[in-house]
């Protein structure tokens, strides 16, 4: 009986992503070691050295960054010779300037000859970094214009003030007003329901414990997130770093990531990249090749022939033995795992490194935002949910030294550490099944049982994440199992911690575990036996909901901070049920989103298992006639 291999269908959605003006140069942003660039924003290796605040220079660095945006910008000019109103359309914006395509000759007169500038638009959703879609009404100058080969006219716009100025004197300074109020209150309400529980502990003292447990449990994250800072910038301070990719049928993004790993202001004697490619059955190891090549004749006085490599393994191993093949071939003393579908800032490895200062340390994690956001629904809640889930739970964890999870899209151990743990890392068993997915929290367990582990908030990376809900649950489910198998082994060493972690990680493991019996007692048991509806129950959801949202909203003054609210209702409406599920099947090893070896397996018994139901069918079939 032969058995067909079905490639799992790829996500065909169009991404909404930031489409930034591409720089001529290859590797703007790396340090020159020849010195022949000099100017101001990133130009010469004492650039970054030059400034007393590092990140004064990171932030006019990004000012400078011009995004494609094509959107209606209306222009009010005043002049000795009267005032005009016309609308053109914008080519690209930065949070200096806009570049605008006028219609004809007459509209630069106008603007050339104008004592002041209006310009009025709206920053659409996506088309700059989350938090500056706003509708815009800013004074501005004429700096530039041009008239390109096929005739269309160019005038280059600078405001009076940047638009994060703009945004702060007009929008932040509301909203951060509003949500600290609406988080004290609601802060203030979680206490005050809490503390009510008590009196209610002789009808039900399990479920009102419960209760108690996750809202200290909630707001103690909140507060050691608030609390939380990450380590600031020793210029001075540049170990060798190898960043490695572990590829496997990646060829969308493949080529993204590897330029954004070796696009890093860092100096280039002491970063390398590693990619490791799975063989992969589309067309990534052509794609590898061809950026590597185009890096070699573009980028040849960074040494980007020696500082970038690839390997493909023989045969379909796994993650981890691709991770571990680009630790034993890198040369510097920390190892820097980048997921294929992830990009990096220009700056994360040189934030990412600083809390290594300390010999303690064993790993970092930098902060994951979502590449595509804005593309649709179900990507707008995933970037809440991540933002929270690292500006706040991972921050609560650093706060302690002990982050729990070193995230596979951006993550920077100590090579010994890697290489100490290697065998037993790859050829981890739970309940007699290997271990494939998952990687990055089994390698924290081996980190965090011997060192501290800590989180970088401005180490920033962006990822693409599902945008069709059918790839995302299938994601989560396989998180959920990976979470059970190491929560379960790092349970046996976490209680040497610091107490407060320690129970914060016990408390965090049974939380979620317990929440699906929590809620089919609360929602089903008493409404049906009792006959009570339960308005308690719902108005707490609701209360740790509005803090999610709200918690955005605080933070990152972002218009997504709504569907903090609406994951929350989708979380205890369909994930929350994967739980049980997980509970009974957390040794499987299939990924479920790509044909990983286990899948292959996992396919051929469930064929097999069809083919021989058909064939009993057909017995049936013929012996009844």
């Amino acid at each position: 009986m032969r058995f067909k291999y079905k490639r799992l269908k790829k996500d065909k959605a169009k991404d909404v992503l930031l489409n930034p003006r591409k720089d001529r140069r290859l590797l703007a942003n790396v340090p020159d070691k020849e010195a022949i660039r000099t100017s101001v924003d990133r130009r010469g290796k004492k650039v970054l050295e030059d400034y007393e605040d590092p990140s004064s220079f990171i932030k006019s660095k990004k000012a400078g960054i011009r995004y494609v945006m094509q959107t209606d910008v209306e222009v009010i000019c005043k002049s000795k010779k009267g005032d005009s109103t016309f609308t053109v359309k914008s080519l690209d914006v930065s949070t200096t300037g806009i570049l605008l395509e006028l219609k004809d000759q007459e509209q630069l007169n106008i603007i050339s000859d104008a004592n002041s500038i209006r310009l009025k638009f709206r920053v659409l959703p996506g088309s700059m970094p989350e938090g500056y879609e706003m509708n815009v009404k800013i004074n501005g100058k004429k700096v530039r214009d041009a008239i390109t080969a096929d005739g269309k006219i160019m005038c280059g716009i600078e405001f009076t003030e940047s638009l994060s100025q703009y945004s702060s004197r007009k929008k932040d300074r509301y909203v951060l007003a509003a949500s600290s109020l609406l988080l004290l209150f609601i802060s203030m309400f979680i206490i005050l329901m809490r503390t009510e529980s008590v009196i209610y502990f002789k009808f039900n003292k399990w479920l009102y414990l419960y209760s108690i447990i996750t809202a200290v449990f909630l707001l103690s994250r909140y507060l050691f997130g608030v609390l939380y800072k990450p380590m600031p910038i020793d210029v001075n301070y540049t170990p060798g770093v190898t960043i490695i990719i572990p590829c496997f049928n990646e060829e969308e993004w493949i080529e993204n990531t590897i330029l954004s790993c070796i696009n890093q202001d860092y100096p280039i004697d002491k970063l390398e990249v590693i990619v490791v490619d799975d063989c992969s059955n589309d067309n990534s190891v052509d794609k590898i090749k061809e950026t590597i090549e185009k890096l070699n004749k573009e980028a040849e006085r960074f040494d980007a022939p020696n500082r970038v490599k690839y390997f493909v393994q023989e045969k379909n191993s796994g993650k981890r033995e691709a991770l571990s093949r680009g630790v034993l071939k890198a040369k510097h003393d920390l190892v820097v795992f980048v997921d294929s579908d992830s990009f990096l800032d220009p700056f994360a490895i040189r934030n990412l490194v600083q809390p290594f200062k300390d010999p303690k340390m064993g790993g970092v994690s930098g902060r994951t935002d979502v590449a595509n956001t804005f593309t649709n629904n179900l990507t707008k809640m995933q970037s809440v949910r991540y933002y929270i889930a690292f500006r706040i739970m991972k921050a609560a964890e650093a706060y302690f030294d002990a982050v729990t999870c070193l995230s596979g899209p951006l993550a920077c151990y100590r090579k010994q550490i890697v290489i100490d743990n290697m065998k037993e890392w790859i050829n981890q068993k739970f309940l007699g099944q290997k271990a494939t997915f998952g990687d990055d929290r089994a390698m924290t367990n081996f980190v965090l049982n011997g060192y501290r582990t800590s989180y970088q908030d401005t180490a920033i990376c962006s990822t693409i994440v599902p945008n069709k809900y059918k790839v995302f649950l299938k994601q989560q489910m396989r998180w959920k199992r990976s979470w059970l198998r190491e929560s379960i082994i790092a349970g046996k060493f976490m209680w040497k911690k610091e107490p407060f972690m320690a129970a914060f990680f016990y408390i965090g493991v049974f939380v979620p575990v317990a929440a699906p019996v929590i809620f089919t007692y609360n929602l089903i048991y008493v409404p049906i036996v009792h006959r009570i509806f339960p308005t308690t129950f719902l108005v707490g959801l609701l209360m740790m909901a509005l803090m999610m949202s709200f918690a955005q909203m605080f933070f990152r003054r972002s218009t997504t901070w709504i569907f903090g609210m609406l994951f929350c209702i989708y979380y205890e409406a369909v994930l929350l049920w994967q739980m049980p599920i997980a509970w009974v099947t957390f040794w499987k090893s299939t990924w479920g989103t790509r044909m990983t070896p286990s899948d292959i397996e996992a396919q051929r018994k469930k064929e097999q298992r069809k083919g021989f139901s058909i064939l009993r069918k057909k017995g049936e079939n013929a012996f009844e006639e």
